[in-house]
């Protein structure tokens, strides 16, 4: 019998351009994060078992906030640690390397508290939507690695994942008539304006993009088989991509994506969601996402107190 889906949560990130740490900023009337309610809508979509990937210097105030409501979680509460020298044998910190090494380092720090199971994965600080995970969690209990493996994602518009406060980052997303993602382009810098939405990679020149788009929020599903691949392709992205730009180079899951799909080893399904996009990328943000959730909850979406 196939093993249930698991999520995983990336909780590691500092939030630099937020400007604290957002993964246990509360949101809700009880103090909740964004994480409780992604852990909520997890739960009711059918997963089990949750994995948190945060940093031993945040354990502290994670644990005796986020991690103290957890306790009354329906669900199994795992934790993972995130940090820099968790690295393959033979490997060291470059001199001056702060920075994480990335979402796909993220899931490998995380491997043996997935196991041999389905996963999901997504971030601590995107509000998703109960729709994301009811279809990815039905995704992820059908899929079977054959010729290629099975993976999908979870594409939301772009015009429902951006803020007014300032640029993001998107995966750009395209797919064949079947649904099934072709490329993914990381862009760091997209942001709202009065004639619409447009990116830049230079600062200089903007490239308009539609708001039907179908971008990206790091809402991927993969099979057992990608924690295998990672471990393969880690040790590549630190002797390319890590040697020309030791202190900032990350190693990103869709960049992990886009080379499984250009060697014919993969298909992803993209999964479509409706539900708009809330998250903290700037502080000023917050309001909306509070506003939003209040308004979910009155509408009978959420219990007053998640956890009670």
């Amino acid at each position: 019998m196939a093993k249930k889906p698991v999520l995983v949560v990336m909780a590691a990130g500092m939030g630099s351009r937020y400007g604290g740490l957002k993964q246990i900023d509360p949101v809700g009337s009880q103090g909740e994060a964004i994480l409780d309610y992604s852990l909520f809508d997890a739960h009711e979509a059918g997963f089990e078992t949750a994995v948190i990937i945060i940093k031993e210097a945040i354990r502290e105030d994670f644990m005796a906030t986020v991690g103290k409501r957890l306790e009354k979680c329906p669900m199994e509460i795992r934790y993972a640690y995130q940090e820099l020298d968790k690295l393959p044998a033979g490997y060291s910190v470059p001199a001056g390397r702060v920075k994480p090494w990335g979402t796909c380092h993220a899931v490998l720090c995380a491997k043996d508290e997935i196991g041999d199971a389905p996963f999901a994965v997504i971030n601590a600080d995107d509000y998703y939507g109960k729709s994301a995970y009811k279809v990815i969690y039905n995704a992820l209990c059908q899929a079977q690695d054959a010729q290629k493996y099975d993976y999908c994602m979870v594409g939301y518009q772009l015009g429902n994942t951006v803020t007014d406060n300032g640029s993001v980052a998107r995966g750009i997303c395209q797919a064949d008539e079947n649904g099934y993602l072709t490329q993914v382009v990381e862009r760091t810098r997209i942001e709202k304006y009065a004639g619409g939405i447009h990116f830049t990679e230079d600062g200089e020149t903007w490239v308009d993009v539609s708001a039907d788009t179908i971008v990206s929020m790091n809402m991927w599903g993969y099979t057992p088989s990608f924690l295998k691949e990672l471990e393969a392709r880690f040790p590549q992205f630190l002797d390319t991509l890590a040697v020309q730009n030791p202190e900032k180079a990350e190693f990103f899951l869709p960049f992990a994506v886009e080379n499984l799909l250009s060697e014919g080893k993969a298909t992803v399904k993209v999964l479509q969601s409706p539900d708009k996009w809330y998250g903290v990328t700037y502080a000023a943000d917050k309001p909306q996402v509070v506003a939003a959730l209040k308004q979910k909850t009155e509408e009978g979406l959420y219990p007053d107190g998640l956890w009670k």
